[in-house]
């Protein structure tokens, strides 16, 4: 039994002891400011912060939540030049809240105010988005299929050019042997043809 009460006096002593450190790392640290949400897709977004200058940072974390859901995604970011953090797996037509926290080597700071933002569906960002608006995405799309086309057609015109040249080539070798033909055929009439008599008429036999 007093095992019990002494395990959650110590439970109680840690939690105060967090609290107290929580208070003084709130006073030296300032919570990020302006807060705003880019890049908005249908599963991914980027957020960005500013800090004020100054502040001993060595680190950011952020604190991604549905809204209504009490689950907790936790994002660590170390990189402190960039002011900003890719949000992934996101899911369409949701609403999110982010909160976004500095860290130094004494602790962190509070949380900064929360941001809701909801992500867009696919084809509500499709029908907003105008017909002179291409992606680089599209533009790769076009230029693969104009590639597949160009090389359709060059194949294409090597086949009806080597038919081509077939054609003129057994062309030429029919014409250059129609002399040759006719040649042949004026010597076998001229061989078949009946012999006439040195005098002119037709030998009769004697009866």
């Amino acid at each position: 039994m007093w095992g019990i009460k002494g395990s959650c006096a110590a439970l109680l002593l840690l939690f105060l002891a967090y609290m107290s450190v929580s208070s003084v790392n709130s006073d030296s640290l300032s919570a990020p400011l302006n807060v705003t949400i880019k890049a908005l897709e249908g599963n991914s977004a980027i957020v960005t912060w500013d800090i004020l200058e100054g502040d001993p940072v060595i680190g950011f974390a952020i604190t991604q939540q549905k809204k209504d859901v009490r689950m907790l995604r936790f994002i660590q970011e170390v990189n402190t030049t960039t002011h900003s953090c890719a949000l992934w797996d996101l899911e369409e037509d949701t609403e999110y809240i982010v909160h976004v926290q500095s860290i130094s080597m004494s602790g962190t700071s509070p949380l900064s105010e929360p941001v809701l933002f909801r992500t867009p569906k696919e084809s509500e960002k499709l029908a907003s988005k105008s017909p002179d608006e291409v992606t680089m995405e599209e533009v790769g799309q076009a230029a693969q299929l104009r590639a597949g086309e160009l090389i359709i057609i060059v194949v294409v015109l090597v086949m009806w050019a080597g038919v081509i040249a077939l054609f003129c080539r057994q062309y030429d070798i029919i014409k250059d042997n129609e002399p040759n033909n006719n040649k042949d055929k004026a010597k076998n009439s001229s061989e078949c043809s009946t012999p006439e008599h040195p005098t002119g008429g037709l030998l009769r036999s004697k009866v």
